[in-house]
C-alpha cells in the first residue's frame, strides 16, 4: 500500500475529518478540530503532485492543471487502491477533494466521508427537530455554519429519515457527490454531481422540478439564479433543502439577500419569507474530554409569523427575539445550545463563553 493511501485510511479509521497536503509543511490531519503532522518529513510540490495523480483520474487532473481548482469524489478500497464507478463494497472507503494552486506549487484538502449515513442520536442531533424537519411538506430549509461544521451530514440524515417514510422522489445537486444514498423502501432517490451529470447547480435545479420531485438537496446555493429557483420550488409544493456558509442564522438570511442585486432586495425577502421554513446553524465546539469528538451546537430559526415579518421587511435584528419567543415551538438560541452543553459538562465553560453571543446569559449557570 502506499503510503499516502494509507495516510489516508488511517485518517478514516482515527475518524479525521481532513487531511491537508500543502507544499513546505508536513502532512497533516485535523482530528477533532486540532490540527495534528502524520509525520515530520516536509512535503515537496512534486511528491504533492505524485500523490494527487495516485487518487484523481487523468482527464481530472488535466482540468485541475488548466483551471487550478478541482471538486470531486474518490474512493479507495481496503487495500488503498483507487476504485473508479460503482457502488463502493464492504471495506472501501470515500473521500472528497478539494485541489488547488497555492504560488504554482499544487496542494490538496480531503475530507473523509463517512461510509454509512450517520444515526441523529450518534451525532447528538435533536430527535425531536429532525421530527420537525421531516415533516414539512414543501418550503426551503438552511443548514447553515462554517466550513467544516456538519451541515453536509445534518442534511443528509434528514433527507435519509425523510426517504425512510417511503413513496418519495429525491433528486440531489451535489459538487461532488458525498454521501451515497442507498434504495430505501419505495422511495426514489438520483444524486447528480455537477460537472458529471449536471453543468452547474442551477442548471440541475431547473432540470430536477421537471423530474416530478418530491424532495430537492442542492449542495450549496452560491447564486442569485439558484437561490431564485430554489425559493420558487420551495413556494411551488418541494421540499427544498441547501446549506449557506454563514456564522448564524441572521447570517445566512442576508447572505440570501445579497445574492441579488439593490434592485430586487424587496422581491428576494418576499420570495425568502414565504418559501423559507428554516434555519438551522451548527458549531462543532472542542470537547471538554480532550482528544474526545466535537460537540454540536445548534442556532435554529422556524418560520412564523414573527419571523416571516422579520424577513419580508429585511429586519432581521427582530430574529433574535423570535427566537426567544419561539422556544416552546422548537427554536433555539445559540446561548441555550451552549448553555445545554455546558450544564452536562460536555464543553468548558471557556469555550461557551466563545461562541456565546451574549456570555452574561452563561454566568448564571
Amino acid at each position: 500500500m502506499h503510503k499516502f493511501a494509507g495516510w489516508l485510511l488511517d485518517a478514516a479509521k482515527l475518524i479525521a475529518s481532513d487531511i491537508h497536503l500543502v507544499s513546505g509543511y508536513p502532512p497533516t490531519r485535523r482530528l477533532h478540530g486540532e490540527l495534528v503532522p502524520i509525520s515530520d518529513h516536509v512535503l515537496s510540490s512534486a511528491e504533492i503532485e505524485t500523490y494527487l495523480k495516485i487518487i484523481c483520474p487523468p482527464e481530472q487532473f488535466e482540468t485541475f492543471a488548466r483551471e487550478r481548482n478541482l471538486d470531486f469524489a474518490f474512493m479507495l478500497d481496503a487495500n488503498g487502491q483507487p476504485q473508479r464507478g460503482g457502488p463502493p463494497q464492504a471495506g472501501w472507503q470515500r473521500f472528497r477533494g478539494n485541489l488547488f494552486y497555492s504560488r504554482q506549487d499544487p496542494g490538496a484538502c480531503i475530507r473523509v466521508i463517512p461510509s454509512q449515513i450517520p444515526e441523529l442520536e450518534k451525532n447528538n442531533f435533536p430527535v425531536d427537530l429532525a421530527q420537525r424537519l421531516v415533516a414539512y411538506r414543501d418550503g426551503l430549509i438552511i443548514f447553515s455554519g462554517v466550513s467544516g461544521s456538519g451541515k453536509t451530514t445534518s442534511m443528509a440524515m434528514i433527507l435519509n429519515a425523510i426517504a425512510k417514510q417511503g413513496g418519495k422522489r429525491v433528486i440531489t445537486i451535489e459538487d461532488p457527490v458525498e454521501y451515497l444514498f442507498p434504495n430505501i423502501g419505495n422511495s426514489i432517490i438520483t444524486q447528480r454531481e455537477v460537472g458529471l451529470d449536471v453543468g452547474c447547480f442551477s442548471s440541475g435545479l431547473r432540470h430536477a422540478l421537471r423530474q416530478d420531485p418530491d424532495v430537492i438537496l442542492v449542495g450549496e446555493i452560491r447564486d442569485a439564479e439558484t437561490a431564485r429557483i430554489a425559493m420558487s420550488a420551495a413556494e411551488t409544493g418541494h421540499l427544498v433543502m441547501s446549506t449557506l456558509h454563514s456564522r448564524d442564522a441572521k447570517g445566512a438570511i442576508t447572505r440570501m439577500w445579497d445574492l441579488f442585486p439593490p434592485s430586487l432586495q424587496n422581491e428576494t425577502q418576499t420570495m425568502l419569507a414565504a418559501s423559507l421554513r428554516g434555519v438551522v446553524c451548527q458549531h462543532l465546539l472542542p470537547s471538554s474530554i480532550p482528544g474526545d469528538r466535537r460537540e454540536l451546537a445548534l442556532e435554529v430559526v422556524l418560520r412564523n409569523n414573527a419571523v416571516a415579518a422579520g424577513v419580508r421587511t429585511g429586519r432581521v435584528d427582530t430574529l433574535e427575539t423570535a427566537i426567544l419567543a419561539g422556544r416552546k415551538d422548537g427554536m433555539v438560541s445559540l446561548d441555550d445550545s451552549l448553555g445545554d452543553l455546558l450544564r452536562q459538562g460536555r464543553i468548558t465553560q471557556e469555550t461557551a463563553f466563545q461562541f456565546a453571543t451574549d456570555p452574561r446569559q452563561l454566568t448564571r449557570i
